[in-house]
């Protein structure tokens, strides 16, 4: 097999598919390297997968709410095996569909890969050279550094395990601790978030954040922030949590304990000084155009990147802003600015822009609304148990700076804001815009 490519792509995901995408247009050669799944954590092991447990949350939810509609249901109860299989069954398809793409459109490369040169990696005992090389491994786990935490799963076994817990606690409050919450609890499965900071998600905005939690404290679910996680153990075949909080010392009793502190880039393995590569052992240095710093012929994208949102879209996005960047030349940046994002809890938390916090400190003058839509008609219609916004306009330009969207079908909504920051369409003419009534869009006009 050839061991000489125009781009050598490390991993199998979003973003190496995106640049594969446009340098196979090109007619470059291009070796795929990839040591477990091709498709990478999204389709795999993340939001594709998390995403048939939040449909089914979706319906237990509509079930919670059906009597509003004088609709008289009994208790519904969650078959977890049937849920897990129904998963498996969905996406069970994609690796070997996603390696059949990969193969259309290069040479595939089985295994871990590390560099042994600035231009050359090793796959099992094979050197591969590349004139360029996309680093694209995405992320992992982050790695806590808590006595038992060998002890902790990760998103992965949720993911997998057929056998509903009836008691889990997360260590940490991020994405994957929201998510998951609102499917255990409405499941029927008692759940605890320990977060260390003092606020959930907390780059997010404190309001919006505020809202969901308030909803994921309504599902019975117990928070607990500014928390101090000092050992995870065995306790009579079970998980024992002991933390501090509020000056004391704690514990808690669950059947799982979920690593929910988020994941960090995936790069500490790949002998990056072999390549003359500047990092700090999880941070790669890239300059504007997403190219190593201190080697020209190494390139990054996705979740392994640290100075950008780990979202799928987005890896796809800076994948093709990187091959672009191969076969022309540095002459792209990415733009982040209107990248809209959520987290799917039920409902969700929507948001694009800054929070209105960042938004002071930049010194800004902006109009800031604040909504609570349960009373609204549309809120009412639909029962909605949390419906809340606050949109950020720029009061010298008329332009929408953010928005952040609790329920109220945010999800779909938050993209009007985003094509209206993206394009620079004045926030009087979204405003001003007729849409379809009734939806949940003809309430856009209303929202700031």
């Amino acid at each position: 097999m050839n061991s000489k490519f125009d781009i050598v792509i490390i991993g199998g995901g979003n973003a190496g598919f995106g640049v594969s995408a446009v340098v196979s247009e090109a007619g470059k050669s291009i070796a795929f390297i990839e040591e477990r799944d091709f498709g990478g954590t999204c389709p795999n092991r993340g939001c594709t997968p998390k995403k048939v447990l939040v449909a089914a949350a979706h319906s237990l939810h509509e079930i919670e709410l059906a009597h509003t509609h004088g609709i008289d249901v009994g208790k519904p109860k969650l078959n977890w095996e049937k849920l897990i299989d129904r998963k498996d069954d969905m996406i069970g398809f994609i690796p070997d569909a996603m390696k059949g793409v990969a193969e259309k459109r290069g040479s595939v490369f089985r295994g871990h890969a590390r560099f042994t040169g600035p231009n050359t990696v090793e796959v099992d005992g094979t050197l591969i050279e590349g004139e360029n090389i996309v680093i694209a491994t995405g992320s992992k786990p982050r790695p806590l550094n808590i006595p038992g935490a060998g002890l902790m799963i990760t998103s992965d076994e949720v993911l997998s395990e057929k056998q509903q817990p009836d008691e889990v606690v997360f260590v940490g409050g991020g994405v994957i601790a929201m998510e998951f919450s609102h499917v255990y609890a409405r499941a029927g499965t008692k759940v605890t978030i320990l977060e260390a900071m003092p606020q959930l998600l907390p780059r997010m905005d404190e309001d919006a954040v505020a809202a969901i939690r308030a909803e994921t404290e309504r599902l019975g679910v117990t928070i607990k922030t500014d928390v101090n996680v000092r050992e995870i153990s065995t306790s009579g075949g079970r998980l024992k949590v002991a933390y501090s909080h509020d000056g004391g010392d704690h514990q808690v009793i669950a059947d799982r304990v979920v690593n929910g502190a988020g994941r960090v880039a995936n790069v500490d393995t790949l002998n990056l000084d072999a390549a003359n590569i500047s990092h700090d052992g999880v941070r790669i240095e890239v300059d504007e155009h997403l190219r190593s710093v201190s080697n020209p012929s190494v390139w990054v994208a996705g979740d392994a990147l640290v100075n950008s949102a780990q979202l799928s879209p987005l890896a796809t996005y800076e994948g093709r802003l990187v091959a672009h960047n191969i076969i022309h030349g540095p002459e792209k940046t990415p733009d982040y600015e209107a990248t809209p994002s959520a987290v799917y809890t039920v409902p969700a938390l929507s948001t694009v822009g800054l929070t209105e916090k960042q938004a002071t400190e930049m010194g800004l003058d902006v109009a800031v609304t604040t909504n609570d839509m349960t009373g609204w008609f549309s809120g009412k219609s639909y029962s909605e148990t949390v419906a809340w916004s606050k949109v950020l306009v720029d009061r010298k330009t008329d332009r929408v700076v953010s928005a952040h969207l609790v329920g109220h079908h945010g999800e779909d909504l938050i993209h009007l804001f985003s094509l209206a920051m993206k394009h620079a369409i004045p926030a009087s003419d979204l405003k001003d815009t007729p849409m379809a009534f009734p939806t949940f869009a003809s309430d856009v006009k209303n929202l700031f």
